[in-house]
């Protein structure tokens, strides 16, 4: 399974993609690319922080949707599973997902800028910030992929891994445009899995799909459980 942001908008989290009021585009005058930049970071983390706990405190209210509760239970009915998800909300885990590969990171987790260790910050707002390392004490940064990143050392090449052996690869709520998840799908189907995708309307990667399902995930994936029983 491959979740994008198209999943956690159906929960109310504010996306950087897409229309309407799920899209938030500049916060004390500066666009979210650059406060979620590494550039950023580098200059101003206090900013930074201050930043990510806006865009925390708005998940404290926010809970799982079916679309999240139907892929926990998925994951409890196949010996072989994986949900890779784009996310950083931690709603898959929250909903009860247990094997998940978060490409991006989680905004619930801290990382040390000296001893590169990670811990969780679920403080919201924080009471310290940039919060301290819980290892080394020195300064901590949110433990996510910012503008101007690679993803984090291992988690893709599990990720591919996990597709290239796939029988059956979803992709969920997600446009198919933002690499290198945008190429998973594509290792899934040049090693024959099957392709589903799940999605309000026709995507850049719909191409790929040997089935496309129009409907919110929300809506779609809870049916799959009814017609195993």
């Amino acid at each position: 399974m491959l979740t994008g942001a198209g999943v956690s908008a159906e929960s109310g989290v504010p996306t950087f993609r897409g229309g309407g009021d799920t899209e938030i585009w500049t916060w004390r005058g500066k666009h979210i690319t650059e406060l979620s930049s590494a550039e950023m970071m580098a200059a101003d983390p206090k900013l930074v922080w201050e930043w990510f706990d806006y865009r925390r405190g708005m998940l404290t209210t926010i809970e799982p949707n079916p679309g999240h509760f139907a892929l926990a239970r998925w994951e409890h009915r196949f010996e072989d599973f994986a949900l890779i998800t784009q996310n950083i909300d931690d709603l898959h885990r929250a909903a009860g997902s247990m094997n998940v590969l978060e490409l991006h990171g989680n905004t619930w987790r801290a990382r040390c800028l000296g001893c590169a260790s990670t811990f969780e910050a679920r403080e919201c707002p924080l009471e310290e910030s940039p919060p301290r390392c819980l290892a080394c004490g020195g300064p901590a940064r949110p433990d996510v992929v910012l503008f101007g990143e690679l993803l984090p050392d291992g988690v893709f090449e599990r990720a591919e891994e996990a597709a290239g052996r796939a029988d059956l690869f979803f992709m969920i709520g997600t446009s198919g445009v933002v690499f290198p998840a945008a190429g998973l799908p594509r290792t899934a189907k040049r090693k024959r899995a099957r392709v589903i995708e799940v999605n309000p309307e026709m995507t850049d990667i719909s191409f790929i799909a040997d089935f496309t399902i129009l409907g919110k995930a929300g809506e779609v994936l809870p049916q799959f459980l009814k017609a195993r029983g």
